[in-house]
């Protein structure tokens, strides 16, 4: 092994140890604690570690190597991708997150989004579970991968290893922190790692700015349209298609569970906003101010690696370290998030209930939990390890749509509309994740990303199917009035 540079590695250790410290601390302090406090932290957290952990879960690699490049590559048609994102985020925060958070407390305080769905319709069915959970692990699994593939290569190119063993290591220490601490170190760890994703993506244009080199008349000639951002429709919708994800993005709204009040979810709303809202604006600076300081450069494009080597260009050793440990960051607050979602779907939606028939012990669950967060690393590694897997931006795209149109439309009609029924959520979910998988797989030549023909086919049979079945009985229509009229116990 050939540490490429010293200062960076040393960097690289301590921010290593201070995130394993912060899962060993909640793994000390939670001992004796239920699946609630593993999978939710307790309903505890506040708006500052909601709002920073339910972005930084969000933002994963992508947006600091595979939308960068993305605009790196091919210009300002990719802007629709942060607007859309942008929009997507904002309006989950503000529609979404105040209801989901009541309604999963008055649905016997469901505690999972397959549990939440289940319970919202007072059905004594599995099925829903099931589907949710065995779809959340495909997705999961591949999304998993994406971010270790991501740290892994980090890894590599800032300690000198060799790329498969990066992954290893960054696998590992992802699960260690993950396995021992639960929801609250996952919550808390993000926590930190949002503000160094956002000091990262802050300084580096900001000094690139300074630095530019390359004419812009010969990125035009190189790459005509560059700075056209209306390329096409089909850009357009798929890029601000990209939004529809987050209503249905299970890592990202079970944050929304998990605010300790409804007062608090109006101040997470503002900070996770514009946290978000900068982070993507600062991510398609450096795509922009990389080709005009680097430019074009086709293995940056295929490595995806703009701003690594922006920010080695620009500053000294430590501080490159310290900035380059915002693409760790960003990889290890979204796989870790996946995991523990992946993992809670699995045992509170499928072990406990189907397996043991709710005959299982708080501490049986939690290490049936964890047992699944190292099986999902395990195969998320293989993935990530294989030569010919896609390219970090294309694992994710693949993931987000999946989640976007099984998930969106079912969440948000479960949460505004009083006719919606079991039979509609169900084949909602089932039409949505088809259809998407289906385009991706035979029409993805259309160049429409395949989250706009899956959210709104699940969208139409959701609809559709309950307008075709028996309407919710009085007691369902009653849980849908309690969550519309909810109030905090101090509030009401």
């Amino acid at each position: 092994m050939k540490i490429t540079n010293i200062a960076e590695a040393i960097v690289f250790v301590v921010y290593l140890i201070f995130m394993i410290g912060i899962g060993l601390f909640f793994f000390l302090r939670s001992k004796g604690a239920g699946e609630k406090e593993y999978f939710l932290g307790g309903r505890r957290m506040g708006p500052w570690v909601s709002a920073l952990s339910a972005g930084a879960s969000d933002m994963s690699a992508w947006v600091l190597m595979g939308l960068p490049s993305a605009i790196y590559a091919l210009g300002l048609g990719q802007l629709w991708i942060p607007v859309g994102l942008a929009l997507g985020y904002a309006l989950s925060w503000l529609i979404e997150a105040p209801r989901l958070r009541a309604f999963s407390v008055v649905a016997d305080d469901a505690i999972t989004i397959p549990q939440y769905l289940t319970r919202r319709f007072k059905s004594k069915s599995y099925a829903l579970q099931v589907v949710c959970a065995v779809i959340f692990l495909i997705a999961y699994t591949i999304y998993a991968a994406s971010s270790i593939k991501a740290a892994g290569r980090v890894f590599s190119t800032v300690i000198g290893i060799e790329p498969r063993l990066a992954m290893y290591l960054a696998a590992g220490i992802i699960i260690c922190y993950t396995f021992l601490g639960g929801f609250s170190a996952v919550c808390w760890t993000d926590f930190f790692q949002g503000l160094l994703m956002l000091g990262s993506l802050l300084l580096a244009p900001l000094f690139a700015a300074n630095m530019l080199t390359v004419d812009q008349a010969e990125i035009v000639s190189q790459t005509p349209g560059f700075f056209h951002p209306f390329t096409s429709w089909k850009d357009i919708v798929s890029g601000l298609g990209w939004g529809l994800g987050y209503f249905g993005m299970p890592h990202i709204i079970i944050r929304f569970l998990s605010v300790k009040s409804q007062k608090d979810i109006r101040r997470s709303s503002a900070i996770g906003i514009t946290w978000t809202t900068l982070i993507l604006i600062f991510a398609a600076l450096v795509g922009i101010f990389g080709r005009e300081m680097l430019g074009l450069d086709n293995s940056l494009v295929e490595n995806e690696t703009v701003f690594i080597t922006m920010v080695r260009n620009i500053f000294p050793p430590v501080l490159a370290g310290i900035l380059l440990s915002a693409i760790l960051a960003a990889s290890m607050s979204t796989a870790d998030s996946q995991l523990l979602s992946a993992a809670s779907a699995f045992s509170s939606d499928v072990y406990k209930p189907i397996v043991r028939s709710n005959r299982v012990s708080d501490r049986e669950m939690l290490w049936t939990g964890r047992l699944v967060v190292i099986i999902i690393a395990a195969v998320a590694l293989i993935i990530a390890s294989d030569p010919g897997a896609q390219s970090i931006m294309n694992l994710v795209s693949n993931a987000w749509g999946v989640f976007g149109a099984a998930f969106g439309p079912v969440i948000l009609l479960s949460l505004f509309w009083k006719r919606f029924n079991f039979p509609g959520a169900l084949c909602g979910i089932l039409a949505g994740a088809a259809v998407d998988i289906l385009w991706l797989i035979f029409f993805s030549g259309t160049g429409v990303y395949e989250i706009v023909p899956g959210f709104l086919c699940g969208l139409i049979v959701s609809v559709v199917v309950s307008l075709c079945t028996k309407a919710p009985d009085a007691e369902v229509e009653k849980l849908f009035d309690a969550g519309v009229s909810y109030r905090d116990p101090e509030q009401a």
